[in-house]
């Protein structure tokens, strides 16, 4: 058996972007004659991945960092063999089992009971090897009630919990997982984590893209960082979340146009759109306990009733410190260009760097949401250190967290 369990070799993936026109457009003769009389085709390449090459040991449990729109996520399905690559090649040494979106290789009108043996199937296992982990996987995704349920009827987190299950508890080779656990709450991410860990133990090897770089420091010792399909950076976990750290909101140019800066991976409406976004001072350090101001510009393509400003600040390493819905909604005309002012007071943070994640939503956490635009990874900041006595800086340990919390009145007591 080969002591590598991926090997990728000036790997490509190239898309095409631009109209290329029907199936019947593409096969016909006379189109493509038609198109060459009438000069050069529109359509643009992007290159989603750039010839990357790299090795992963068996047994060996590696991460996938870089900000959104780096490649990740192409990689893990070029190695999944959900895509094929434009150029190059990736060779994969024993079974691999991929997490890579809720619900991947389900199907919608069977039961997590089929789906649990379907799935086992693919992975090429016998049905006795399935039955011997069926009741532990039922057990671990907490399911029990429902294993008869279509899971077209499950919610998201049901989903994801039993996807995680089969692809871990299958004994793969090769376990590969996306984002996609951010699905679940804190506990069942806790005890992915620790599955992922134990399968790792176990000699077998991990490939585990995230955005917590807490979960990442956790499980992983080396990692792989990309930036625009470009492998930026193979080596050591600790050096790789410092550069990741660095690269938070780089790029990022207070009130330049941000058509083309990278969009969540979420269902977006595309009603209205973020057109720019700047500090309202034009500053990107503040002392602690100063108001934060925001002005954000946007966009309507159509007429909406309902635009509110929804944002999660994150820590240097990825991490959500806290999130917040606007208290006014707004309504905008088609083409209407219109600017929120957005004040943040008392955030307490540490001292730091921070960067922002923000929203144009209908609705609001406790109402539901629904998102016309959402946009990662911009307005970097930094919070200036804490004023000690005599002029000196006081010390906020990073292990004490980003918040600090308003000094609690007491209420002493004596007794003989």
């Amino acid at each position: 058996m080969s002591e590598f369990a991926i090997r990728a070799s000036h790997l490509g993936k190239r898309y095409i972007l631009g109209e290329a026109g029907s199936l019947l457009d593409r096969l016909s003769l006379m189109q493509r004659f038609k198109k060459e009389q009438r000069g050069p085709s529109q359509q643009q390449s992007f290159w989603a991945l750039n010839d990357l090459s790299f090795d992963i040991r068996q047994g060996e449990a590696v991460g996938v960092i870089g900000r959104n729109g780096a490649g990740k996520s192409t990689l893990l399905k070029v190695l999944s063999r959900i895509t094929q690559p434009t150029c190059g090649q990736a060779t994969i040494h024993g079974r691999l089992a991929s997490l890579l979106e809720v619900g991947t290789g389900f199907h919608p009108e069977l039961t997590g009971r089929e789906n649990i043996y379907m799935n086992g199937s693919i992975l090429g296992m016998r049905r006795a090897e399935i039955t011997r982990s069926f009741d532990e996987i039922v057990a671990f995704a907490e399911i029990e009630k429902f294993v008869d349920t279509p899971v077209k009827r499950y919610s998201s987190g049901m989903y994801v919990r039993l996807a995680f299950s089969v692809a871990a508890h299958l004994e793969p080779e090769i376990l590969i997982i996306d984002e996609v656990l951010a699905v679940g709450d804190v506990q069942f991410q806790k005890r992915c984590l620790g599955k992922m860990e134990d399968v790792r133990r176990s000699g077998r090897t991990v490939l585990f893209v995230s955005h917590n770089m807490t979960a990442v420091r956790g499980l992983t010792k080396r990692c792989l960082m990309l930036k625009d399909g470009n492998l930026l950076f193979d080596g050591a976990t600790e050096r790789a979340i410092e550069l990741y750290s660095e690269a938070a909101g780089a790029g990022f140019e207070q009130g330049a146009d941000l058509s083309r800066w990278p969009r969540a991976p979420l269902n977006l409406t595309h009603a209205v759109s973020f057109k720019s976004l700047r500090f309202a001072n034009g500053a990107a350090f503040f002392e602690p306990d100063e108001t934060l101001q925001l002005d954000v510009t946007a966009v309507a393509r159509e007429t909406v009733e309902s635009v509110r400003v929804n944002g999660t600040i994150f820590d240097a390493e990825g991490i959500p410190v806290g999130s917040f819905f606007s208290a006014q909604e707004e309504s905008m005309d088609g083409g209407e260009q219109k600017t929120f002012r957005v004040s943040l007071e008392s955030l307490r943070l540490g001292p730091g760097r921070y960067f922002f994640g923000l929203g144009l939503v209908r609705g609001t956490e406790t109402a539901g949401h629904l998102d016309h635009d959402v946009i990662w990874e911009v307005l970097p900041f930094e919070i200036g250190g804490l004023k000690g006595e005599g002029g000196t800086l006081g010390t906020w340990y990073k292990r004490w967290g980003p918040i600090r919390f308003q000094a609690p009145q007491m209420v002493v007591t004596s007794t003989c």
